[in-house]
């Protein structure tokens, strides 16, 4: 499979950059969601309190994807600093162009991909 090539390079560096300024956002944002409901239940009433709590829940898992997908772009960031973007963690085989540019904080092939997500 043929490598990348310096204008694929620099699409994929300004969709990474934009991710990452995207997700740091995200995670900005995500802080006051993710803080513990308070236990006061005469501000609030028990329905209102377990709403709340479920709302609690979804944003701290939220947050968890946002900031591990927030650590991939920045390792494929680095990666791409030295010059080692862009191939399979697993096969050593370049990642193909649209894969990147679907996921640009890809690792995996999609063959190795398809594999690790059969193994789990």
């Amino acid at each position: 499979m043929k490598a990348l090539n310096a204008r694929n390079l620099e699409q994929l560096k300004r969709l990474l950059l934009e991710l990452h300024a995207e997700l740091g956002e995200q995670l900005s944002n995500s802080v006051e969601a993710s803080k513990i409901v308070p236990l006061d239940q005469t501000s609030v009433g028990r329905i209102s309190r377990m709403d709340a709590m479920q709302q609690q829940n979804m944003a701290v898992s939220t947050r968890h994807k946002t900031k591990t997908r927030y650590q991939r772009v920045q390792a494929a960031l680095q990666a791409m600093a030295a010059d080692d973007y862009g191939y399979c963690g697993s096969c050593d085989e370049t990642i193909p162009l649209r894969r990147l540019l679907a996921q640009p904080e890809a690792t995996l092939c999609i063959q190795c991909q398809g594999s690790a997500d059969r193994q789990q």
